[in-house]
């Protein structure tokens, strides 16, 4: 039980990390990809106006694909089993997804937030499926 609860912890973490890790390669490779970054955290930070770029968006989409992924393959390789610490870690990213959805609700289209929201859990479990226990 306690592998599992660890799994869960390093897949959101490692989640977490990647996320952030890839997103600071973008901005520092591709410009825009920054100054829309830049501008999307301060609108929601301080209110105001926003146009989200649907080139962007996408791109947030394949990177959370790919992050969600490595997240369940992470917890079920700490975990030692590859059901339920991925499902729970997926569950986790899907709180976090829908909290995210909330905050920038009135920002991004609906279409994103309704494909990236929903795509985290099936992906985590998928990943923690790639892993042979």
């Amino acid at each position: 039980m306690l592998r599992i609860v660890l799994g869960v912890i390093a897949g959101f973490i490692g989640w977490l990390i990647v996320w952030i890790g890839v997103e600071k390669i973008l901005s520092a490779v591709w410009p825009a990809f920054g100054v829309h970054q830049k501008a999307f955290e301060d609108v929601i930070k301080n209110g105001g106006e926003f146009t989200a770029d649907t080139t962007m968006l996408v791109t947030h989409i394949l990177v959370g694909s790919i992050v969600s992924v490595i997240a369940g393959t992470l917890a079920a390789l700490i975990a030692g089993e590859n059901s339920r610490a991925p499902l729970f870690a997926g569950v986790l990213l899907l709180l976090m997804g829908i909290m995210k959805a909330a905050m920038s609700w009135q920002y991004v289209p609906l279409w994103y937030h309704v494909f990236f929201t929903a795509m985290v859990l099936p992906l985590a479990i998928l990943g923690g499926r790639l892993v042979k226990t």
